[in-house]
């Protein structure tokens, strides 16, 4: 009886568990911060404050940041935390490249309108690439997409949907329902995960040229989600390696994460 007490209980405890995780799972993923940090301008980079509407009428903010001799543009599609001002670096790295470009907050992140989810957050980028082909005047065949941890997953949707140029995803997992899995693997994990980010499955299903971008340090997402991603690409996909931890791999790496960039942005990029 104590036994058959016991067993209910830790089934009635489990069940609880499971519950909460599935309730809260949004707070789990996103972590939006809505103060800005800084703007380019700090890094002596010329940009303008951009508003675009959604597809669902959220309110974006954005920034685009022009070259005045730009060989192509970047969407830039951020990871799951903070907001476009934590990424000041990075924009300075794209700039140098010679690129123009765009990088948008989420709904619910900075200043943007909205609750973030998955199909929100594909929406969003959908804003900001009809930005950059309508507004800038790019052509697809100019137009690289560029996500970085969660960013990678929504750049490879967007990348089915638009075709750009190229696709160049860093410190990226083969889905949020692997990564859930493998955090909590004594939980139904893939079944409750709400969000699922396929990027495994999108891609495959992208036509075109792929940078996968990682670090084997990454003590976030494991090394082996890139390797999953490079399998699905086939021989459609490249490799960059990365040295140092999932949110500073591109500062460690330093030159060589530049020089990768280039070279892969000059074998896809129209000259």
């Amino acid at each position: 009886m104590a036994l058959g007490t016991l067993l209910a209980g830790l089934l009635f405890g489990g069940l609880l568990l499971t519950g909460w995780l599935y309730l809260i799972q949004d707070r789990l993923l996103y972590f939006p911060i809505s103060d800005l940090a800084g703007d380019p301008g700090q890094l002596g980079l010329e940009f303008e404050d951009v508003w675009l509407t959604t597809a669902d009428g959220e309110r974006l903010h954005a920034w685009y940041l022009p070259h005045p001799q730009a060989r192509g543009a970047l969407l830039f599609l951020h990871g799951n935390a903070g907001n476009i001002s934590h990424r000041l670096d990075s924009l300075a790295i794209f700039h140098r490249l010679g690129l123009a470009t765009l990088i948008i907050d989420y709904r619910g992140y900075g200043k943007s309108s909205g609750t973030p989810s998955e199909h929100g957050t594909y929406l969003d980028a959908d804003a900001g690439w009809q930005h950059l082909v309508t507004a800038r005047g790019f052509s697809p065949r100019q137009i690289v997409l560029f996500g970085r941890s969660l960013g990678g997953a929504i750049a490879a949707h967007a990348a089915v949907e638009h075709r750009p140029a190229a696709l160049i995803i860093e410190s990226t997992m083969s889905s949020v329902a692997d990564f859930a899995a493998e955090l909590y693997p004594w939980l139904p994990a893939r079944q409750l995960t709400r969000h699922v980010y396929p990027a495994v499955d999108t891609v495959a299903a992208y036509p075109g040229p792929l940078l996968v971008a990682h670090s084997p340090d990454d003590e976030i997402v494991p090394y082996h989600h890139a390797a999953r991603l490079l399998a699905a690409a086939g021989d459609r996909g490249q490799q960059l390696n990365l040295r140092g931890g999932h949110n500073d791999g591109f500062l460690v790496t330093g030159e060589a994460y530049v020089a990768g960039l280039d070279t892969f942005l000059t074998d896809v990029l129209p000259q």
